[in-house]
Parts: C-alpha cells; sequence; structure tokens
C-alpha cells in the first residue's frame, strides 16, 4: 500500500473531505464505515457500521448524528508513518524551524541537506576502569569508523558512538537518522538547534546537554500536536519524555555518585582495586535492572546506557547532572514551553558554571 505524506493524511481526514464522502454515499445508499489506524506495535483493529438501507426515514437520524458529531468537533488526529520518507521529513522540518523562529532560537543551518552517509561521525570515548570523569568533555577520545574502535576493552571501558546528528550548525540529515521513529526525528532536530544559544557556549556541556534535551522534548511535543493533534499516538509519546527522561536522570546521578565514591576510595587506598571491581560490576548491574524498568518505553532516547560502563555512565551524565532541576522549573511553569523557556533562558545568563548553578537553584526555590 502507498504511504501518504504528512499533508496527504491531513487532508484526507480533514471534516470537509469526511462529510463530502458521507453526502455520497448517504446518495448511493452505500455503507457508511470509519476507519482509524495507528502505528509500530498496535496494528489498528478496523471498525464500521452498518447504516440501514432497507428505509429512507432510518438513514435520515444516522447521517444527521454523524454531521453533527463532525461538525461539533475536530477532525480525528492521523498519525503519520513510523518512517516519514524525504517529502515528509522535510514538512516536519519546516514546522520545528517555524517554531524554533517563534520561540526566539538562535538560527541555523542544520538539516538542510541529506546525507547518504549512516553517521555523521563515529567517536570513541573511554576511559579507565576505575575512572568516572563527570561528562564527554572530559573522557578521553578517539576518531573511530564504522568497524568500531581501536582500543583494547580490556585495559578501558570504551563507548562507540555513531553520531546521527551533531550541533556543527550545518549537520545534515544522515541516513540513520532519516529512518529513525517520528518522535526521534522531532525531538533531535530542536535539541541540536537549541545548542546554537549563544549562552550555552561559556558553560560546560552538562548544561548544554540538559536544556537541550528538555527544551528538545518540549519542542517536538508542540509540533506533534500542531501537525496531528493532542489525540495523536506521537504527540501522547512525545508528552510522556519529559517525565520519562526525568526517571531515567535520577537513576543515572544515583549511580554515577555510587560509583565516584567507590573510585575515591580506590584511589585513596581505603580499598583494593581487586575489591572495587565487584562492587563496579555489581553496581552495573543493579543499574541495568533499574533502567529496564522505566516504563513504558521512551521514544526518543534509550532508557538504559548505550554502552554499561564508566564511559557510557559518563556520557549520559552530560545529560542528567542538572535535567532533575531543570524538569522542576518545567513543572512549576505549568508544563508549558514558553515560560520554561524563558526561565531557563535567564539561568543560563552567567559568567561561571557557579553562577549559572546558583541561578537554577533559586529558580527552583522560587517556583516552590
Amino acid at each position: 500500500m502507498r504511504s501518504f505524506g504528512v499533508r496527504q493524511l491531513a487532508a484526507a481526514f480533514s471534516p470537509a473531505s469526511l462529510l463530502a464522502g458521507l453526502k455520497f454515499r448517504w446518495l448511493a445508499g452505500a455503507e457508511l464505515g470509519t476507519r482509524s489506524k495507528s502505528r509500530e506495535q498496535a496494528r489498528g483493529e478496523e471498525s464500521g457500521s452498518k447504516l440501514p438501507h432497507s428505509k429512507a426515514s432510518l438513514r435520515m437520524p444516522a447521517l444527521t448524528l454523524v454531521l453533527v458529531a463532525l461538525l461539533a468537533s475536530p477532525a480525528a488526529a492521523t498519525d503519520p508513518p513510523q518512517n516519514p520518507n524525504a517529502g515528509d521529513r522535510k514538512d516536519l522540518i519546516t514546522a520545528v524551524k517555524r517554531l524554533e523562529k517563534k520561540l526566539g532560537f538562535r538560527r541555523t543551518k542544520n538539516f538542510h541537506k541529506q546525507s547518504e552517509e549512516s553517521a555523521v561521525g563515529y567517536r570513541c570515548y573511554y576511559t579507565g576502569k576505575l575512572e568516572l570523569p563527570d561528562s564527554y568533555e572530559k573522557l578521553q577520545l578517539l576518531q573511530g569508523t564504522k568497524a568500531g574502535c581501536p582500543l583494547d576493552t580490556k585495559k578501558y571501558d570504551v563507548f562507540f558512538y555513531p553520531l546521527d546528528a551533531n550541533a556543527s550548525g550545518k549537520t545534515p540529515i544522515s541516513a540513520s537518522l532519516a529512518h529513525e521513529s517520528v518522535e526521534r526525528f522531532l525531538v533531535v532536530v530542536p535539541h541540536e538547534d537549541f545548542h546554537a544559544n549563544k549562552e550555552l557556549r561559556k558553560l560546560p556541556a552538562t548544561w548544554g546537554e540538559a536544556s537541550a534535551t528538555l527544551i528538545g522534548f518540549l519542542t517536538a511535543g508542540e509540533v506533534a500536536r500542531q501537525k496531528f493533534g493532542e489525540n495523536s499516538e506521537v504527540y501522547q509519546n512525545l508528552q510522556r519524555e519529559p517525565e520519562l527522561f526525568a526517571r531515567k536522570a535520577e537513576i543515572v546521578n544515583r549511580y554515577y555518585a555510587q560509583l565516584s565514591r567507590l573510585y575515591a576510595a580506590a584511589r585513596t587506598g581505603r580499598i583494593s582495586e581487586l575489591d572495587a571491581l565487584p562492587q563496579k560490576q555489581q553496581a552495573f548491574e543493579e543499574f541495568q535492572q533499574a533502567c529496564t524498568a522505566i516504563n513504558p518505553d521512551p521514544k526518543s532516547f534509550k532508557r538504559c546506557l548505550a554502552a554499561n560502563n564508566n564511559a557510557g555512565l559518563a556520557f549520559d551524565e552530560t545529560y542528567t547532572k542538572y535535567y532533575p532541576m531543570m524538569y522542576q522549573i518545567y513543572l512549576a511553569k505549568g508544563r508549558e514551553i514558553k515560560p520554561t523557556l524563558e526561565a531557563l533562558e535567564q539561568t543560563l545568563k552567567a559568567r561561571t558554571e557557579s553562577e549559572a548553578l546558583d541561578n537554577l537553584q533559586r529558580a527552583v526555590k522560587s517556583d516552590e
């Protein structure tokens, strides 16, 4: 079956189109049916109701009720294809960029071009077996290839990271991003664009990634609402992402603190390396159990670490360190994107990280 584009879907399910179809079928005395479709795991059940056609007097009330319902309420929301085609992606990007402009994002040339490459780069982050930096900026880094990383995993904890996008200002739509779910596609675009915020350039990556993650979720959700409606599966999925990431952030931050204490004890000789390594392994096993319990499964990010080791944990800590406090601001602002963005931008107007932290703590406290 041919896939419909976003605009075709919207047109097909508009009130005018539905009313025209009803009028034609009533005049022809045909069966009236409605179909709704959902995507991915739950394939929609097809339903329809037969209008009695033996007596015109029975047809008229039924048609009247249907017409009144259609005129009194907005058209049913329809989800886009799971993997949008090139035309759909362009339409979605245009919608995201339009909203970004209204919100005051700095303009970028991200996602203006298509790339046939599966990734925009391959990075090999690594660190020692008992070392845990507090962000990806402090991990050791080598360039990798499609084949992986030229590193000894017995000596180092390694995270191989094929980038589907980056905040270069001119990042293309990679082949891997093009085949992602609609939810992830909608989140990645504003996430990378938000990194162009000039205030973020003064602060460590932990600030940029946490704020871009939250604003990426909120921007994607608003675009999904505008394009597909509040009853669409895409919108409903994206509405859950901020809270689901808050749950992941709590787990990441908790185990980051626990393992940091363990490694500090090993460095100072309070515990031997031989004793520290089994405790490390147990902590990562517990981490895996905790993150797997996050339900429902997020649509735009991994609920667990991409690499269940120090490198993967340090990488994710970059995104989660300040996210819980930013999420509290979001809740205090009524889960609305504009006031949340304004509050975060005020927080980020700082010359140092300590000043930004003071701003963030004051913002959270004032909203309690």
